[in-house]
């Protein structure tokens, strides 16, 4: 599950360093009845803020109320939800850092009560993570000991665990 929004990955213009924070904050402008929307970012090191277009040159009847009211809140739930979306990062031409961003809650030790252990793995949020690296910190192993036993056949899968995930999936690991 996150634990706060990821890094933006972007080139300041000021100080040319390649990661912005994002707080929540959005600035909405209206012209007549077109309505533009952005998303502020904060470069990591200089602090100059960038803009992440959010809706351009949007008819105000066409935005849902609800939306409207999220971004005058600046709702840091709205604002997750956008950065993740797509759209908004192909327009923006971004990426997400969630590097130190999420947490494993494992629901507490695991109790292995006989040679084979089923997980089902669940995502909060559509966090991009490694398998094997959440394999290894929910059962206490290490990275190598997980490739080990992927490649000795105790450690299975429907879905690929070499890549990266962000959808939920399931594995079995047999002693």
């Amino acid at each position: 599950m996150p634990t706060f929004l990821p890094l933006v990955r972007r080139r300041c213009h000021r100080c040319a360093s390649e990661r912005f924070q994002a707080n929540g904050k959005f600035r909405v402008n209206a012209n007549h009845k077109l309505l533009d929307a952005w998303l502020l970012v904060l470069c990591a090191s200089c602090g100059d803020t960038a803009k992440l277009s959010v809706l351009e040159r949007m008819n105000v009847r066409s935005v849902r109320p609800e939306m409207l009211d999220r971004l005058h809140d600046n709702d840091l739930a709205l604002a997750a939800e956008l950065l993740q979306d797509p759209v908004v990062q192909r327009r923006n031409r971004i990426a997400l850092d969630w590097e130190g961003a999420w947490r494993l809650d494992t629901g507490g030790p695991a109790a292995w009560d006989g040679e084979v252990i089923d997980v089902a793995v669940r995502f909060a949020a559509r966090i991009p993570v490694r398998p094997v690296r959440l394999v290894a910190e929910g059962c206490g192993l290490s990275r190598a000991e997980v490739e080990r036993l992927i490649v000795e056949g105790k450690l299975v899968s429907a879905v690929r665990l070499d890549g990266r995930l962000s959808d939920d999936f399931t594995f079995t690991l047999k002693r």
